[in-house]
């Protein structure tokens, strides 16, 4: 009901965040396969770009960046909360799920390959983190709990 809620406040943003959404799980499966399901580098991309897909494709209605990044913020805290993890799994998430929004207000005007490839790169330098890790500091790092092979 409260994913009802949400929607009817921005009914607009509903079919390009179910589109993000979509398009975010191809992407993150041809490039880590289902690694992205995992507490590893490759979840810390996924997140990412699911923030920066979905403020992306609502930028098209609506061309202020804040307002489709409070968007990207709602629905994805939303997901968190319906669908809890453990603590330090959820701390990354939302952690992950900050940098793609901060991607996206860097980027929006770049094509997604681009910042896919930002992405990446990024991911390639996650830091590993642990209960007792501080993220702050780290608002433009992604970060991950488990290594991957």
């Amino acid at each position: 009901m409260k994913a009802i809620g949400i929607g009817l406040g921005n009914p607009l943003f509903i079919v390009p965040t179910v589109k993000a959404t979509k398009q975010c799980l191809k992407i993150a499966t041809d490039h880590y396969g289902r690694m992205h399901y995992k507490n590893g580098p490759a979840n810390a991309f996924r997140h990412a770009l699911w923030n920066y897909l979905i403020a992306k494709r609502c930028h098209v209605w609506q061309k202020k960046p804040k307002k489709v990044m409070a968007w990207a913020k709602k629905i994805t805290d939303w997901h968190e909360n319906a669908f809890p993890n453990r603590e330090l799994a959820r701390k990354m998430d939302l952690h992950n799920n900050a940098v793609g929004r901060i991607i996206f207000e860097d980027n929006f005007e770049k094509p997604d390959r681009e910042v896919v490839e930002i992405l990446k790169k990024m991911t390639n330098h996650s830091i590993k983190i642990d209960v007792n890790s501080n993220l702050d500091g780290l608002e433009n790092q992604l970060v991950h709990i488990i290594d991957e092979p």
